[in-house]
């Protein structure tokens, strides 16, 4: 910017000169100047308000970046599972259970797997090749029960035809029915007989499965691919079958090996039998997490209000009269009393005051250690509550402040404010564009009229030069 200004004003100079410039005063400059002057009280306004704009920024900007990485980082604490009662398994090959979130499991549990679930596995005959030509017409896949030579259809399932074209290979049909979505996955596999067509189903009694061939009249074959119960049993090569399991000594069956309801808030991935050898469920005791975590999350919400503080001072705040920087300095202060646990009762802690944490007059947090040992020994599963990952506790409800907080639809929120500050602060550069064209608009302006002036001072001096040398020579004579 230095050097165009450097070269227009060096190119005026010249114009000026050209133009018969002569007045010994600097045109270009006085242009500068005065063009600066008209709008100088104008322009340091737009400045200083752009300054105050971009602290104001800057200031909400840093808070709405602290509440996010705190309510990232709580959110992996949770997740990583040293703060809530981790389930263990003594025998862990037989399955790999997971809180659920959706309650809170309780007490020590025995486990007795009988029979994992199965997926229906069906064969075809084979063929010479992946590229052997099966006939056309459709396939039907029929899904239920398959016992013995008996198959019981499941009317809630929907049937699934496939159509098969001329001169479709065995590939082909595998990629048809793939495409088809039908539940059932289908590839071809080269065997020692020959390449045959594999159709394997979902886990499940109910999802058995019987394949049924239309054919076009002339172009016969698919029926070769056809099965049912009654026909060639070589060709099953798995059964669909249900997981039973014992809980406690009670029998359960699961449709799949994937146990979501058999106790209440834990998951079950069944991964093997353990007949007659019941494995011990247990879960871990995250005390001693949860104090880590409580000082952790004292320290982390007071770097919080020590900028918040900062920013909001009366006196050199940079939103010292935000309302989104006010909002969120009550939500902090609420927060500890907070219910965090609506479905906590009796003595149950409901709140993160009833386990130990405290708010102090200016506004810093306080941990009071033995409330919440005191709380740890009376109900550690109730507290351990407040640190999964579900819908209620201490995550969920941090993080629901702070997206309300960063929220830019809600004005009277901090990322209200940002997207404010936003707004006025791309207003305001427009603002300073449009003041600097006017103002260089005006500097041409003025460098017009003072070229004409500056030739009419040059012309005047010329003259005056000439009468002057005209006197001096009759002087000269008399």
């Amino acid at each position: 910017m230095a050097t165009t200004s450097s070269t227009t004003a060096s190119a005026t100079s010249q114009l000026i000169t050209a133009l018969g410039g002569g007045s010994g005063v600097d045109m270009a400059a006085l242009a500068e100047t005065l063009a600066n002057a008209q709008f100088a009280a104008k322009s340091d306004r737009l400045t200083v308000q752009s300054e105050r704009l971009q602290a104001n920024i800057s200031a909400a900007s840093s808070l709405k970046s602290m509440l996010v990485n705190l309510s990232a980082s709580l959110g992996e604490r949770v997740r990583t599972g040293d703060l809530s009662p981790q389930p263990t398994l003594a025998n862990g090959a037989v399955a790999k259970p997971t809180l659920s979130g959706t309650a809170r499991p309780r007490g020590t549990f025995s486990l007795e797997v009988t029979t994992l679930a199965s997926a229906q596995t069906l064969a075809s005959p084979a063929y010479p090749a992946a590229t052997a030509p099966v006939g056309a017409g459709s396939l039907t896949l029929r899904f239920g029960t398959v016992a013995g030579s008996g198959f019981t259809e499941d009317t809630a399932h929907t049937p699934v035809t496939v159509t098969i074209p001329t001169g479709a290979t065995l590939a082909d049909v595998a990629g048809a029915i793939n495409a088809a979505n039908a539940g059932v996955a289908a590839f071809v596999a080269n065997t020692a007989a020959g390449a045959q067509l594999v159709l394997k189903g979902q886990e499940g009694a109910a999802n058995g499965f019987v394949l049924e061939a239309t054919e076009t009249p002339g172009e016969e074959g698919l029926a070769n691919l056809a099965w049912t119960p009654a026909g060639d049993a070589t060709r099953l090569k798995a059964a669909a079958g249900d997981a039973a399991f014992r809980i406690d000594g009670l029998a359960m069956t699961a449709k799949s090996n994937t146990v979501t309801d058999a106790i209440p808030g834990l998951n079950l991935k069944l991964t093997a039998t353990n007949t007659g050898s019941p494995t011990q469920l247990s879960f871990a005791d995250p005390a001693a997490a949860i104090r880590s975590a409580m000082q952790e999350l004292v320290g982390a919400f007071n770097e919080v209000v020590a900028a918040l503080n900062q920013a909001t001072n009366p006196q050199t705040g940079e939103l010292a009269q935000d309302a989104g920087a006010r909002g969120l300095k009550r939500s902090l202060a609420q927060f500890g009393t907070q219910v965090i646990m609506p479905g906590a009762t009796g003595n149950e802690p409901k709140t993160l005051a009833e386990i130990g944490l405290s708010i102090q007059r200016d506004g810093t947090f306080k941990l009071d250690t033995g409330r919440l040992n005191a709380m740890l020994t009376a109900d550690p599963q109730g507290v351990a509550a407040m640190f999964t990952n579900g819908l209620y506790g201490v995550f969920a409800s941090f993080d629901a402040l702070a997206r309300r907080a960063t929220s830019t639809s809600d004005p009277g929120s901090l990322g209200g404010s940002i997207a404010r500050y936003t707004a006025q602060a791309t207003k305001l550069k427009a603002d300073q564009t449009d003041l600097a064209e006017r103002q260089e608009e005006l500097r041409s302006q003025l460098i017009t009229r003072f070229a004409r002036m500056n030739a009419g001072v040059g012309a005047s001096k010329s003259t005056l030069s000439f009468l002057k040398n005209q006197i001096d020579a009759w002087n000269s004579k008399n």
